[in-house]
């Protein structure tokens, strides 16, 4: 079995194709030391950005992948005991390709392709009391998302910048 890192990782699982398309195993639990109590999915339009978010109390491990499209992905370290607190994680997902990301990260995604489908596999219930976020536009950061418009949704654009939280 396993274990995973205090920092996010890619997973790259092994694809089967054919002329129908292809085969992917996502998670097989006696594989890796993690227990999905939740499991939701996306979709998104070009140019969406979801994030940075986090819980509070019940923070949540997660292991995500795009089922369709392609998007970046930023992690950002939010263990303000950590010497890595602030350290921004970038990684590029298309299907095929899966994320671990530990707790004590905030998470965010762009989405580049007109249709984006978007797995999560979650550690922790959602707790909408526990839900914050960080700007994911704040300049600190220094995220260059590629994107010239981004869409966010209204909780998004008010969400502090990291050095406020």
């Amino acid at each position: 079995m396993k274990k995973f890192s205090n920092k996010p990782i890619l997973i790259k699982k092994k694809i089967f194709n054919d002329r129908r398309g292809f085969f992917q195993e996502l998670y097989l639990k006696k594989n890796y030391k993690f227990n999905s109590k939740f499991t939701a999915f996306s979709y998104s339009y070009k140019n969406v950005i979801r994030g940075l978010h986090y819980q509070v109390k019940k923070p949540q491990e997660k292991i995500l992948g795009v089922l369709k499209g392609k998007a970046l992905d930023i992690c950002v370290n939010i263990n303000k005991k950590s010497k890595d607190f602030g350290k921004v994680y970038k990684f590029i997902l298309k299907p095929g390709v899966m994320l671990f990301v530990p707790k004590n990260y905030a998470h965010g995604i762009c989405f580049y392709e007109k249709e984006n489908i978007l797995l999560y596999h979650l550690s922790e219930y959602r707790y909408p009391e526990y839900e914050r976020g960080i700007n994911p536009l704040d300049k600190k950061l220094k995220i260059n998302w590629k994107i010239k418009r981004p869409i966010l949704s209204d909780r998004d654009k008010i969400h502090p910048n990291l050095s406020e939280i």
